[in-house]
């Protein structure tokens, strides 16, 4: 029975970095202006809405916020700025926040 679970890749005689732990820091900046039609949930995974365009206020080129929309024929759009994202999930079109729906202003 020798070999049964045997892994596909060989193992290393001696782990590179055993005795050093790195929580795992994302240095790249957020790149909001490529989030337009991402959905939005907040901090306790429910649906905010989706992306409807970047907003920008400081830099020409650089978008501050996002204008999320809450309905298909909702007029109502929350203003999300950009400090309140928590991560941007690029493969599945989802934007977490790391604060409530409640805190997130709303305008028209």
């Amino acid at each position: 029975m020798r070999g049964v679970n045997k892994p596909f890749t060989p193992t290393l005689q001696k782990p590179l970095q055993a005795e050093h732990r790195f929580p795992s820091v994302s240095a790249l900046a957020i790149d909001l202006r490529r989030t337009a039609g991402f959905t939005v949930s907040d901090r306790q995974g429910r649906i905010v809405g989706k992306v409807e365009c970047p907003m920008y206020g400081t830099a020409p080129d650089v978008p501050d916020a996002l204008s999320v929309r809450s309905g298909l024929f909702s007029r109502r759009r929350r203003l999300v700025p950009a400090d309140t994202i928590d991560q941007i999930d690029g493969t599945s079109g989802v934007i977490g926040l790391r604060v409530d729906r409640e805190a997130i202003r709303s305008f028209l």
